[in-house]
Formats: structure tokens, sequence, C-alpha cells
């Protein structure tokens, strides 16, 4: 099987031996995202804000193949306050996605000081 990296310098880059994204059996596979600017490498506050960002970050590294969330088919979210946050990552999310909305599995997990950490699959066209 055929692998090739996608980089963009519109998303915040590897803070480690990662891409951030990867095409191989017709999808793009993202890393798992946070929330830091790629400009300025700070992250909002907040569980809404830190969530739009991570979109933003994602949508950007979709975009360097041509994609768009529209192509996302399964998302991986991690909160680092499930129960507290939920609601409040769920109405920003929302926003950026429509029918038919892509899968999703969203965890609680202990993350590196931010709130929010999401990694998608996106199909890729014919």
């Amino acid at each position: 099987m055929r692998k090739e990296a996608v980089h963009t310098g519109a998303a915040p880059r590897p803070a480690g031996a990662y891409s951030q994204g990867v095409v191989a059996g017709g999808f793009l596979h993202t890393a798992g995202f946070g929330p830091q600017d790629p400009r300025t490498g700070t992250a909002p506050e907040g569980v809404a804000d830190q969530t739009r960002q991570v979109l933003r970050n994602i949508r950007a590294v979709l975009a360097e193949r041509g994609l768009s969330l529209a192509d996302v088919v399964k998302v991986t979210v991690h909160l680092q306050e499930l129960r507290r946050d939920f609601a409040e990552f769920d109405a920003a999310y929302r926003p950026f996605f429509a029918e038919p909305h892509p899968v999703r599995t969203t965890v609680g997990s202990d993350l590196m000081n931010i709130l929010v950490e999401i990694d998608v699959v996106a199909v890729l066209p014919d």
C-alpha cells in the first residue's frame, strides 16, 4: 500500500515523529490536532474557542489535498473534561459539519494543557 504524507504551514507543525496527515487507501487520515494557532503557537481559552481552532487546523490539512470538512466520514474527539464540556464542545462543533454528519466518537482523555484534540478521516474523490 502506498502512503503519502500531507504537510501545510496553515496548521500547527507536528510536535513529534508524525505527519499532519497521511493519504492511504483512498482516505486522508489526520493527526490529532490541538487548538494551537499555527502562527502564534497559542491556544484560545475555553472549550468552544478551542474546538473552533482545532477544526480550522484540520480544515487546513484537508485543503492541502483539495478536501473540505464535507469529505470527512469519521471524527474522533478527546475532551479533557468530558462531562463538563461536552455540550459546549458539541455546540461549537455543529456548524462545521452538514448532513449527513460524519460518525463520531467522543472520549475523555488526559490532554497536555488543552481541552480538546480531534482527528478525522476524509474520503478522497474517485
